[in-house]
């Protein structure tokens, strides 16, 4: 049975609610998926704490696939993030104020790293089922790409035998209520795109050639 491994974050930047952790909890509770273990983890948003917490989630879970997901808020999409840049560089204070700022996330690691998940048969599936959906090529220099960043250096180094990447969705209405002109999706909306993203990382060894890119 394949497993895959769901994190989303605490709430951050004053909001009391992230959007990340109530998709994945619900999705984890759905149990909708024949043959698939689903389980979803609550990850904090601070430097450096976040990748240990995966890490030992990781280690219990055992997971084939992880799929790290965040709040972007401003985004009218569900971005899936290309690439994770070796880069903390924060214009905002972490949930236990920290401030990295222009520090690499690890000494010896690579530039960037490209996402293991099949982000344009994901991106696919999510039009063809009426969600709003997106190649991103950043996932910031916060919390979320530290992240994604520490997923894929251990990937690389300490599970060579899982597949992962992240997906940055937007704000809940609730937190667009005061915020005219941002946009946002509806909970069912997103729980729909992460399961089919979950689908779609479990059946998709490679993932599908078509044009995504940008001009700027």
């Amino acid at each position: 049975m394949n497993k895959v491994l769901l994190t989303g974050f605490d709430p951050f930047g004053g909001e009391t609610i992230n959007p990340a952790w109530e998709v994945v909890s619900r999705v984890h509770r759905r149990k909708t998926f024949p043959e698939l273990q689903v389980e979803a983890r609550q990850i904090p948003t601070v430097f450096t704490t976040s990748i240990e917490v995966l890490r030992q989630a990781i280690l219990e879970v055992q997971p084939d696939v992880v799929i790290c997901v965040g709040q972007a808020g401003g985004r009218s999409d569900i971005a899936l993030e290309r690439v994770a840049i070796n880069l903390n560089d924060a214009r905002i204070p972490d949930n236990e104020g920290n401030q990295p700022i222009d520090e690499p996330i690890s000494e010896q690691g690579p530039a960037a790293y490209w996402t293991s998940l099949p982000i344009k048969s994901i991106t696919a599936r999510l039009r063809k089922g009426g969600i709003p959906a997106s190649l991103s090529q950043t996932a910031g220099t916060f919390v979320c790409n530290h992240l994604f960043y520490g997923l894929q250096h251990m990937i690389a180094t300490e599970f060579p035998g899982i597949r992962g990447g992240f997906i940055h969705i937007p704000y809940l209405p609730i937190q667009t209520a005061q915020k005219p002109q941002i946009p946002s999706m509806s909970l069912e909306t997103m729980v729909e795109a992460i399961e089919i993203a979950v689908i779609a990382s479990v059946q998709h060894d490679r993932d599908i050639i078509a044009s995504e890119g940008q001009l700027h």
